[in-house]
């Protein structure tokens, strides 16, 4: 297989993740969930809709900050009673670390174990690192640039070569 080239790591601390818990595990639920908030003109990044279990879902996703408070409003009021999710939760205070790669084929495999040590936080997609910003506030504020330093480091991005 094809070695990934990763050219850099990139991050943003304006990121807002909701989740519409309990969702009807069924063909164009995402489109349902989705239609309204890009009918608000709100840019959805990051979507992660979880294997069904019992006939429902959870769908994930994530948006600018800013838009947070009108993306919620929009799903409780209006997408939530329509398909009959159980809830609507959501943090506005994330931060993503992604890694930015060359070529489609990505071996993040290798490197996974260098990401606890950035604050003890997993993944949820080889190619996005989540961090809270509550974990991300005060003393504990430097997570984020810690993340970034500790895949430059185990990318060998911070070698004048790389």
């Amino acid at each position: 297989m094809e070695q990934a080239v990763i050219s850099g790591i990139a991050f943003n601390r304006d990121e807002a993740k909701i989740t519409v818990l309990g969702v009807p595990d069924k063909p164009g639920i995402a489109y349902q969930i989705l239609g309204p908030v890009s009918d608000a003109n709100i840019d959805v990044d990051m979507i992660i809709q979880n294997v069904g279990v019992d006939g429902t879902t959870d769908f994930s996703f994530t948006v600018h900050r800013t838009e947070f408070a009108k993306a919620m409003d929009i799903l409780k009021n209006k997408v939530q009673p329509h398909i009959g999710a159980r809830d609507v939760v959501g943090d506005n205070k994330a931060a993503k670390v992604s890694v930015v790669r060359r070529r489609h084929a990505f071996a993040c495999g290798h490197r996974q174990q260098d990401v606890p040590h950035a604050g003890g936080r997993g993944h949820q997609h080889p190619d996005d690192f989540h961090l809270r910003d509550q974990d991300l506030r005060g003393h504990r504020r430097e997570y984020l640039e810690l993340a970034v330093r500790v895949l430059h480091k185990a990318f060998n991005l911070d070698q004048e070569d790389a």
